[in-house]
């Protein structure tokens, strides 16, 4: 049918097709790798938030209540020590992660393991509030910066029943991850104090907070 205009009607060539499929090509790359984006901010999120979550329950997986029965370590739930920790923490980090925090530091998951149980043991209960997920993804690898909050109760005081001078700790993470055939795990992690404030461990007297 002859045009309206007076014009003919523009003709299709397998370039203009070619060129069209390019088009819709790039714009699904594009959006495969928005969504890839996002999937993966998402799983570093959450694969930080199960690493703070650990941090106050020695079960983490079971998210055992830390005001009911106690173990060896001092925290809720059973005593921790016969390779449970390992199992779990093998969820959460690579086997060579290093970890470094006021208080020391740690290689591999088998030497956090002990150091947490030690820092636990430390203490009564520890209550750890963590914000601000500053994620930077680069392919495989990517980095994190998150803020957090820790309240540490004295065994003394909830023997008392009173845990009215707890030690109270704000600082910010640097931390690293790696993306796995699992998926990603963390790699690197660096607690570092911006203020402290309460009643210290005789322990930590010689320390820089």
């Amino acid at each position: 049918m002859p045009s309206t205009t007076g014009r003919p009607h523009p003709t299709r060539t397998p370039a203009h097709d070619r060129a069209q499929d390019d088009v819709r090509e790039g714009e699904l790359a594009a959006l495969r790798a928005q969504v890839r984006s996002l999937s993966d901010r998402v799983e570093l999120r959450e694969l930080f938030d199960r690493y703070v979550i650990s941090l106050d329950h020695a079960d983490h997986g079971g998210h055992a209540d830390q005001g009911g029965q106690t173990g060896e370590t001092g925290q809720a739930g059973r005593a921790e020590g016969d390779g449970a920790d390992e199992a779990r923490f093998a969820e959460l980090f690579t086997e060579d992660a290093e970890f470094s925090y006021p208080i020391g530091t740690a290689t591999g998951i088998t030497g956090y393991s002990a150091f947490q149980r030690q820092a636990r043991g430390r203490w009564a209960r520890t209550h750890h509030l963590s914000a601000t997920h500053d994620i930077r993804v680069t392919g495989d690898l990517a980095t994190l910066r998150v803020h957090q909050i820790t309240t540490h109760v004295h065994q003394d005081e909830a023997r008392a029943g009173d845990p009215t001078e707890p030690f109270d700790v704000g600082g910010y993470y640097d931390a690293g991850a790696v993306r796995t055939a699992a998926g990603w795990r963390l790699n690197r992690i660096s607690f570092h104090v911006v203020w402290a404030t309460g009643r210290r461990l005789v322990t930590f007297s010689g320390l820089r907070w």
